[in-house]
């Protein structure tokens, strides 16, 4: 698709909660979401985005996005709205849209959800017509599948500001990874900016309509996109163009756009504008904006991963990552975020975000409680489990390395 109505065009608004809602319709109606969504009576799918099943700011859309992103489709008179949920290997989907407050809205809408990890979806093998992948064939020699349900669907991403440990920033283009693909999908992670352009090159064949609505109310800067530190910036986005809202996310949070690999490549294709001098800004004026400076950065478990994929460990990630010593990593993951990082670090951080104006409104939202978890005792049993492994797993390198300096 080298062309399409709102290419390289962004719609950018300051908001506050009491006009959050309203501003939303607002600003899809300066991207021209009707334009980009002509057939209001063809399903739409709204890709909700949970990074943890725990509420944390800036990690996972926001409820008055969902909220808000509803009532403007409705109103503007879509009439088949469903909302678009994936798992993964260390995120429980079920907590996540109950603890992120996405079910209370989807529930007062009457928007029901596709939970695409269950096993009534059918998966069909996809094959690009306009370009030849770029790695997916190779990532998954056996054929690329994604769910059948999505074919022929319009949809909306949901992402939110924030920065990611492998990809610098993750926003609309990123969004659609949990959607297309499956639980393997991290299989991937070590070509992940690649695997964006096929991603974006799938969605622009099997979707007639393609949005994207980003909320930026709360942003993320650090270790994303859990372990992060959080920012009020009262800012929201949208665009038809995927690339130029990523573009000018990453713009917005200090960052180059076209040094980020992914937003380049994307805009080296045409599959949209990724250079800022290229993007009309719709709205709110964002060189008034004062340096966000955010900086990308890893967490213990990214540090130890970006060793399998690009490190001295590379030779062991199919062992380590595609066979059944797999689940270390998941175990490895948990330990750090919800056993050690959340109950300690996080959690002071949440508290603190609730006592702000976009705290105070997460709040009201369902039956107003937070749920902020501690050291479970199954994550921690989870955690001890995977510690061990990782410990004989040690044990076994080790030993191996040893024979081979005889």
């Amino acid at each position: 698709m080298s062309d399409f109505p709102g290419k390289g065009k962004v719609a950018v608004l300051k908001t506050s909660p009491e006009t959050v809602l309203d501003d939303y319709e607002k600003l899809m109606k300066l991207a021209d979401f009707e334009a980009a969504l002509p057939d209001k009576h063809n399903r739409t799918g709204l890709k909700i985005n949970i990074s943890w099943q725990t509420w944390y700011p800036a990690c996972s859309t926001t409820p008055w996005q969902l909220e808000g992103v509803i009532r403007a489709l409705q109103k503007a008179g879509y009439t088949d709205l469903v909302g678009v949920h994936n798992d993964t290997v260390v995120v429980n989907t079920e907590d996540g849209e109950r603890n992120n407050k996405h079910k209370f809205v989807t529930d007062k809408y009457n928007v029901p959800c596709l939970y695409l990890y269950n096993q009534d979806f059918e998966w069909v093998q996809y094959t690009p017509k306009t370009r030849p992948y770029l790695v997916l064939d190779k990532v998954y020699p056996q054929g690329v599948f994604i769910p059948k349900a999505l074919v022929g669907m319009n949809m909306i991403q949901l992402p939110t500001v924030k920065t990611h440990v492998f990809t610098t920033i993750t926003g609309a283009m990123k969004n659609a990874f949990g959607g297309l693909l499956h639980r393997n999908r991290h299989w991937t992670h070590s070509v992940i900016h690649d695997t964006l352009i096929d991603l974006l090159t799938i969605q622009q064949e099997i979707h007639p309509g393609l949005f994207a609505v980003m909320d930026g109310t709360f942003a993320g800067d650090g270790p994303g996109p859990r372990a992060m530190r959080w920012h009020e910036k009262d800012i929201i986005l949208a665009s038809a163009d995927q690339v130029a809202i990523d573009a000018v996310s990453a713009k917005l949070q200090g960052f180059d756009p076209m040094k980020i690999r992914f937003i380049r490549l994307a805009h080296e294709a045409g599959l949209g504008i990724g250079d800022p001098r290229q993007i009309e800004i719709a709205g709110y004026d964002i060189n008034q904006e004062l340096p966000w400076h955010f900086v990308q950065e890893d967490t213990f478990a990214s540090r130890g991963q970006k060793m399998i994929y690009h490190g001295p460990l590379k030779p062991l990630e199919k062992p380590l990552l595609q066979s059944p010593l797999v689940p270390w990593s998941y175990f490895a993951s948990n330990f750090y975020h919800n056993v050690y990082w959340y109950p300690f670090v996080g959690r002071p951080r949440v508290e603190a975000a609730l006592r702000t104006k976009w705290g105070r409104l997460f709040k009201e939202y369902g039956d107003g409680e937070v749920v902020m978890p501690g050291m479970e005792p199954k994550t921690v049993a989870q955690a001890v489990a995977g510690l061990t492994i990782m410990t004989v797993l040690g044990m076994g390198l080790a030993a191996m390395m040893g024979r081979n300096k005889e």
